[in-house]
């Protein structure tokens, strides 16, 4: 009998060995597992296999009956409660699993008893650990489809869109008041492009703070931080007066709202199911296009109209551009607001170990679609959830995804590269073809003689040569793109003069006064004042828009520009799950860099706008593409650093493009053009090769 008993114990034994080995290596094939899954769950309605699965290891060993009385009618006190024992902890969300009071000798492992972490070598530990995050990931997907795409999505679409909404707005807030803010503040031509520089390097330091922390402490919590400070420093920079200073909080501002992209794609990936993931990613992706919109039609709408302007002294101007900038700092507060009553990422939850947090989190999702599908009677039946174990040594990422990570980073630079460089060369070109049209105009006097006459009107686009002024009178007027060269001024009077563009070369002034004029070294150059007095000379660099239809017209181009990426928005959302993430980028950047080329024939003002905006449409599906596959790529524990990395890299890129794009500014249109064009299509060839990763769950 007792060699029976031995027998069967040794086969029931071995018989739940295999079965835990086949669930190890069931396990190891995800993606099949969780199609397998997904049907299951579509045909059944349940994902119990994760919570069953303890319970037919049971099953499947007492078979022979070895709970059971033995033949002869007497209980087996070594199997009695070893299956209780030997169970593997899966999270239930009642209470805390409860361990055997009884430890085995140092060294040495009780029979049935689970081996210690302990005592095992760091490759058992990551393969375990490996296992189960692929189980918490299929349990997860499965958890998600029970919950449904509903009214919860949709609401963090919205806070989480404002906050993309913000950091478009601070791209094109640097542009557009880099200008007024640089002729504002006085600031000499060696201190000019450092606001454009300046701000991305804040936000490229950002990005890799902010994201890094966001897996640390939490993704709700350190997006309110860094868009707080994003907020409160851009909202300050528009009342600061010194350069300086103005350009420290912009630094700042930048820095804040860096950690907005690698932190909101993160949170909201983490709340959507595999098949709606690629589709409302891309859509999320809309609000940095409405961020852009909105810059610009607020820049067109305010910065304008000087007369929005208010002065305290000669100490302190607010003027039109900072009403600007602080109608721009709107989506971030409303964004700050709004975050406060959405709940943290539960898929954060459960990276860290907080069961219970996480369950509450998925419960709320499952009832808020639920309530609003009109069926609040549905129960969430999840009741355990597998967490994996927490070990504080990074894992190195496999081969195989780290080439993917890299090959994507590159594909990410080059798009950056020639979208931020094409950004800060184009508007100028746009302003050359005008200054060249504008200049075509000029009005050109030569050796005039006028004398006794009142200039009470604005002379513009002129130029003035050997010509003589006698006891002419200068009142209350403006001098706006005008030059004089080797005139001469004798017993003349200017009072109440402004001058925008204007100089006086190689001139000669005679017993003539100044009175309350912008007239000083800076506008007489190379110039001879004999027997000439200047009275209350007027303090500061004169801001004015008034009649400048160029103003006008730069706004609205970058309107246009940013309105053209509506349908390519569009286009990959609908397609993204359907062609593949990589094919969608591949063939956009292609198709943009043949576009970019095409600049190249643009000899005019509305052909460089529809090449622009025909870019802009082809562009944007790679945009969109890059940022759904670099959510795809990392596991929840290292996906914000991983894409604050990103996006930190790319901010450099930034800053590169703008410095050799920018220094290409009215040298040649050949360069930059070909420039952008190779790099493009040499990353959509590299985006063509990539292995897609619509089918990936969130490890």
């Amino acid at each position: 009998m007792d060699e029976t008993y031995n027998n069967r114990t040794s086969l029931v034994k071995g018989a739940k060995d295999i079965a835990k080995e086949a669930k190890r290596q069931a396990a190891r094939n995800l993606n099949k597992a969780v199609d397998r899954a997904s049907d299951e769950y579509s045909t059944q309605h349940s994902y119990n296999r994760f919570h069953n699965e303890g319970m037919e290891e049971d099953n499947y060993g007492q078979q022979d009956g070895h709970y059971r009385e033995n033949d002869d009618g007497a209980s087996s006190d070594a199997t009695e409660g070893h299956d209780d024992e030997d169970e593997i902890y899966e999270g239930e969300y009642q209470g805390v699993p409860a361990y055997s009071d009884g430890k085995p000798p140092d060294g040495h492992v009780a029979l049935g008893q689970p081996v210690s972490d302990s005592l095992k070598n760091h490759k058992d530990l990551e393969k375990e650990t490996q296992t189960d995050e692929e189980e918490l990931a299929q349990q997860y997907e499965l958890i998600l489809q029970e919950c449904g795409h509903g009214r919860f999505q949709w609401q963090l679409y919205f806070v989480l869109g404002l906050a993309l909404m913000s950091d478009g707005v601070e791209v094109f807030v640097v542009g557009f008041v880099l200008p007024s803010a640089e002729t504002d503040m006085c600031v000499p031509n060696s201190g000019a492009g450092w606001l454009g520089s300046i701000v991305y390097l804040g936000m490229m330091v950002g990005a890799f703070f902010w994201g890094g922390l966001s897996d640390r402490v939490g993704r709700k919590q350190i997006l309110l931080i860094s868009l707080s400070v994003n907020g409160f420093f851009a909202f300050l920079s528009s009342f600061v007066q010194g350069y300086n200073m103005f350009l420290f909080c912009r630094m700042v501002s930048g820095f804040g709202i860096g950690g907005a992209v690698p932190i909101v794609f993160s949170f909201f990936a983490e709340v959507l199911a595999r098949e709606k993931r690629g589709e409302h990613l891309s859509w999320l992706c809309m609000f940095w296009m409405i961020g852009g919109i909105y810059a610009s039609a607020m820049a067109w709408a305010i910065i304008p109209h000087y007369g929005w302007s208010f002065s305290m002294g000669s100490a302190y101007q607010f003027h039109s551009w900072r009403v600007f900038v602080v109608v721009c700092a709107l989506p971030c507060v409303s964004a700050v607001v709004t975050l406060t009553f959405m709940p943290e990422s539960p898929r954060f939850y459960l990276q860290i170990g907080k069961h219970d947090e996480a369950w509450m989190v998925l419960k709320h999702i499952h009832d808020t679609n639920m309530r609003a599908r009109g069926e609040p009677e549905r129960v969430f039946t999840v009741n355990r959830i597998k967490i994996p174990k927490q070990f504080d040594e990074l894992v190195e990422m496999q081969n195989e995804s780290a080439n993917l990570v890299l090959k994507s980073h590159f594909c990410q630079l080059s798009a950056l590269f020639r979208y931020y460089g094409l950004s800060v060369w184009f508007p100028d070109v746009i302003k050359h073809l005008q200054a060249d049209e504008y200049a075509s105009r000029v009005k050109i006097h030569n050796n005039e003689r006028i004398e006794d006459f009142t200039f009470n009107f604005t002379l513009e686009n002129q130029i003035h040569r050997n010509g003589l002024f006698l006891n002419d009178r200068f009142i209350a007027m403006k001098f706006k793109a005008v030059t004089f060269k080797d005139s001469s001024f004798l017993n003349c009077y200017f009072e109440d003069v402004s001058s925008v563009g204007s100089f006086f070369r190689n001139c000669t002034f005679v017993d003539s006064f100044f009175y309350n004029t912008d007239i000083d070294d800076s506008k007489l150059i190379n110039s001879r004042v004999i027997n000439s007095s200047f009275h209350h000379n007027k303090t500061g660099c004169q801001v004015t828009f008034e009649d400048d239809y160029s103003a006008y017209w730069v706004y609205f181009v970058n309107f246009l520009g940013t309105l053209a990426v509506l349908p390519g928005n569009i286009v990959s959302a609908l397609l993204m799950d359907k062609i593949g993430r990589l094919s969608m980028l591949g063939g956009s950047m292609v198709l943009s860099g043949i576009s970019c080329f095409f600049l190249w024939f643009g000899t005019s003002e509305s052909m460089m706008i529809f090449m622009l905006c025909l870019y802009n449409g082809l562009s944007i599906s790679a945009w969109n593409s890059l940022d759904v596959v670099t959510t795809e790529l990392y596991p929840t524990d290292r996906r914000g650093t991983g894409f604050g990395f990103c996006n930190a890299m790319c901010k450099l890129a930034a800053v590169l493009g703008n410095l050799i794009f920018g220094s290409l500014v009215g040298i040649t249109k050949a360069i930059p053009i070909l420039l952008a064009s190779s790099v493009l299509v040499c990353g959509g060839l590299i985006g063509l090769r990539l292995p897609d990763t619509r089918a990936n769950v969130l490890m």
